[in-house]
């Protein structure tokens, strides 16, 4: 029964957006009508209302639905959200204050002579327009009435032209901002989070062990790294498009003839381009750029577009009119102003004190002002000139409505899925599929590139992706990361725009078109761009570094980037230093025989044995890393035969799996029935006949695992087992032996520090016999403190503090506390002696070799990836690393 609900709610779904009923209302309707349905059938049926659910019931599903409420408007882990208003702001904002026709019109005369030029601007300004408004319609309308009619004159091919104006105008989806990468990335945050809970009770089931390595464990994604993500991936779109333009231009020049510009291509001309293009490349670079360079959340980063938008719309709305330029000036002047003082001062508010503090935020206090004024003279202007503020408030309201109309909806008719089990069912479909995670993959990309040909990118965003992420996400062989599945399907999706017959960009196309063009003409024109969208996808997919580098990169070189130590950096970091010591272990091998000749017979023993400990660990390194690629190799070598063996079993354990799960549904419902009538007998033969079947299916199915699996298995997971105790082995040696290091040269430079502190600790001689011992402990308390920021001081330190308790006893022992002070101010003389010397015959050899091991041996030890190494990491960790025999 729980299935033909389930058919009913995908039925009436279909039903309602088939005969045009407005999707922020078919969605949630659906759901309702069918959770209705199936509780009333319950009661009137079965006396429960709950029993053709298979997840909870009706009072579940209303409680999921008041979570999803408060999770889209109150949640603050879910802010990203926010980001979509500010977005539609600013793109509705450009669109209105007609710079994209400036774009368009200047892009022509500056490309036209080219072959195909007109067709390679509409591409520029497209992802101009995609990098600063991100909305499709407007982009599409605003192309087709200024560019189709000029292409057309000038004997542009029609399919052609209507092909590259609606798939142009659709790269506002890819390239950031995004408004469907926005709710790929909320969508794919909660997907992420299911992703690693199936994760981890896969290893759980696998390995019996409770706790998951790190390593493993499947990462999340965020509207930034979202947008980080898609960038190259967009630049590769726009490329293939222009690219295509130019190469169809060259075999058919007819279809897309140079233009000649009237013109001439002066100083005035190129002044024009000027004042046209730098603004939206300004406004993208502020947007973007300050995302990149993690100075702006995404919410803080659509803040800027809008404010950079209503600045830009201030001085374009009064085109040719004087003081045109005023407020967009002003605002200049004010953020240069801003950059100056924030370079020398600090303006934090709640860090003043000193002169220079306040100066510096008073100063910047007045630049915030005369910022906000030229923000306020800037958007009366586009309040008063054609109403256009109130008209872009008016749209954006309405598009953001729209949008958490839809979220909240679709969350409502997704909860009704599972509570009838459609989530499981595509589970085992996809699970059951033989040809691993890539034939999941293809098949979902494929449904989602189906569905685009009748949905709109915020249906399939909300609805798919919710159910066929986490299973994707949960896969330890292809190990994939959020953000490339989320810019995959984003890509994808992207297609929906295009594909007949409810290709939006189509039928906003169509709405402005001349009569004289006709639909089927346009159908062909955007067969190939759907075609280069395609390969586009298929690059990405086979290079997911495409998707990946860019996060990683500005996560690593940022300010708040991960330490080296950081357990899911270590396989990349291992690999730069094993391959690094392994080319230049020489110098490192000079540095360690420079230290080791040394004399350190002056040495106190303590620290001459840790300084031996350090050496001997500095050169145990390169056998510790021989031992670790030994190991390595020894796994490398097993894989290929342990992996067919492996895989048969682990799917026999998964179809063994769904049998339990079946059984226990079974039970439960044996449990549950009640009654001594013919019915209730009948339907308790029906369930133990049923878990008889299926114990007796589970006995086959574990006849089926190979009787040398055990073997096999513990053989390669003491494989696994020796390579991760050889790798901590070389972690924690090359740990102790860099730590050592360091602290002993601390020690040595700590030998002033030390030295001045003696007329203090003598000082103490004088207040031993204080008649109030009380103040003299508190003395004592004070210089010991005074202590703790010299390197090595602990002995004396403790020596005082023992004379501080003899003072404060009950019975105050000054002569105890005077011959500890006595003793305390003799090891200063030897600690400082010994250091001293150290000094000149020590510490030179020893920074050499702290300095040349620092980047590789000691780098665990450091706060952040250097430069280099950072690239390094990020590059490495782009691709993804099949872990599935670990599991």
């Amino acid at each position: 029964m729980e299935l033909l609900f389930l058919l009913l709610l995908i039925l009436l779904m279909a039903v309602a957006l088939g005969s045009g009923y407005p999707v922020a209302f078919a969605l949630p309707g659906s759901a309702i009508l069918t959770i209705f349905i199936a509780a009333l059938c319950g009661y009137l049926f079965a006396g429960d209302t709950d029993a053709f659910f298979v997840h909870g019931g009706p009072a579940q599903w209303l409680s999921a639905g008041v979570n999803n409420l408060r999770g889209v408007y109150w949640q603050p882990e879910r802010d990203t959200l926010i980001a979509i208003p500010l977005f539609i702001f600013m793109g509705i904002m450009l669109q209105r204050s007609r710079i994209a026709e400036d774009l368009l019109i200047t892009m022509a005369q500056l490309f036209g002579p080219i072959p195909g030029g007109l067709g390679i601007s509409v591409v520029f300004v497209g992802a101009l327009l995609a990098a600063t408004t991100g909305i499709v319609g407007a982009t599409v309308v605003a192309m087709g009435l200024i560019s189709l009619p000029a292409m057309l004159k000038n004997n542009y091919s029609k399919p052609l032209a209507t092909g590259t104006i609606a798939a142009s105008g659709t790269l506002g989806q890819i390239i950031p901002p995004s408004i469907v990468l926005i709710i790929l990335a909320d969508q794919l945050a909660g997907a992420a989070d299911q992703a690693g809970t199936a994760r981890k009770a896969l290893y759980k089931e696998a390995t019996g062990e409770i706790s998951m390595p790190t390593i493993f464990e499947v990462g999340a994604t965020s509207a930034g790294e979202m947008f980080l993500g898609a960038f190259l991936p967009g630049l590769l779109l726009v490329g293939l498009y222009m690219l295509f333009i130019l190469i169809y231009a060259f075999f058919n020049p007819k279809a897309a003839p140079a233009v000649r510009y009237d013109g001439k291509y002066n100083a005035a001309f190129a002044l024009k381009v000027f004042i046209t293009l730098v603004p939206p490349l300004a406004l993208i670079l502020l947007v973007l750029g300050s995302i990149v360079g993690g100075i702006a959340t995404v919410n803080q980063a659509g803040a800027i577009g809008a404010a950079g938008a209503t600045v830009m719309a201030g001085y374009r709305l009064m085109e040719g009119k004087r003081r045109a330029y005023a407020p967009a000036l002003l605002a200049l002047g004010s953020l240069a102003a801003l950059a100056v003082i924030l370079s020398l001062y600090s303006a934090n508010v709640k860090s003043i004190h000193s002169q220079d503090d306040m100066i510096g935020v008073v100063l910047a206090v007045i630049a915030v002002a005369f910022l906000v004024i030229a923000l306020v003279w800037s958007g009366w202007r586009a309040f008063k000139i054609d109403n256009t503020l109130y008209g872009v408030m008016i749209e954006t309201a309405k598009t953001t409505s729209l949008v958490f109309i839809i979220l909240l909806g679709a969350a409502m008719l997704t909860a009704a899925f599972r509570a009838f089990g459609g989530e499981e069912l595509v589970r085992e479909f996809l699970t059951s599929l033989p040809g691993g995670f890539w034939l999941q993959f293809l098949v979902v990309m494929l449904v989602i590139f189906v569905l685009g040909f009748f949905l709109d990118f915020i249906e399939i965003a909300v609805v798919v992706v919710p159910i066929v992420a986490p299973i994707l996400l949960a896969d330890p062989g292809a190990n994939i990361t959020a953000v490339w599945l989320g810019v995959m399907i984003g890509l994808n999706i992207q297609t929906s725009f295009l594909t007949p017959p409810f290709g939006f960009a189509l039928f906003y196309l169509r709405g402005v078109a001349d009569a004289t063009v006709r639909t089927i003409e346009m159908y062909k024109g955007v067969i190939a761009f759907i075609g280069l969208q395609l390969l586009a996808l298929v690059v990405v997919a086979l290079t997911p570094s495409l998707v990946n580098y860019l996060p990683n990169r500005v996560a690593l070189l940022s300010e708040t980037a991960p330490p080296p130590r950081n357990p899911r950096l270590q396989y990349c970091i291992e690999q730069y230093v094993f391959d690094h010591l392994n080319t230049d272990g020489d110098r490192i091998r000079a540095a360690l025989g420079g230290a080791s000749a040394l004399d350190t017979g002056f040495l106190p023993e303590d620290v001459r044995d840790d300084l031996n400990d350090s050496l001997d660990g500095v050169e145990n390194t390169f056998d510790l890393i021989k031992q670790t690629a030994a190991t390595e190799a020894a796994l490398i070598e097993a894989a290929p035969a342990f992996r067919p063996i492996h895989d048969v079993v682990r799917e026999i354990e998964r179809d063994i799996r769904k049998l339990e799960e079946r059984m226990a549904e079974d039970k439960t419902l044996l449990s549950r029935t009640r009654g001594d009538d013919e019915a209730a007998n009948t339907r308790r033969q029906r369930f133990e006949r049923n878990i008889a079947a299926l114990e007796a299916d589970i006995e086959v199915l574990k006849e089926d695992i190979p009787a040398e699996w055990d073997d096999t298995y513990s053989a390669y997971r003491d494989l696994q087992k020796a390579d991760s105790k050889a790798r901590l082995d070389y972690r924690r040696n090359v740990d102790d032996a860099y730590n050592q290091l360091v602290e002993i040269i601390g020690v040595i430079d700590a030998s002033d520090a030390l030295a001045q502190s003696k007329p203090r600790i003598e000082a103490l001689r004088d207040v031993i016999n204080n008649p109030d011992p009380e103040a003299a402990a508190e003395q004592f308390k004070s210089v010991a403190d005074s202590l703790n920021s010299i390197a090595g001081a602990g002995e004396v330190k403790s020596l005082l503090s023992k004379a501080r308790r003899a003072l404060r006893a009950r019975t105050p022992d000054p002569e105890k506390a005077a011959e500890n002070l006595e003793e305390a101010i003799a090891l200063v003389d030897s600690e400082t002696q010994w250091r001293e010397q150290a000094l000149t015959d020590l510490r030179p050899a020893l920074a050499t070799l702290e300095v040349t091991i620092r980047d590789t041996i000691g780098l665990r030890q450091q706060d952040r990836l250097p430069r280099e190494i950072a690239l390094f990491v990020a590059s490495c960790n782009s691709g993804h690393r099949d872990i599935s025999l670990n599991f």
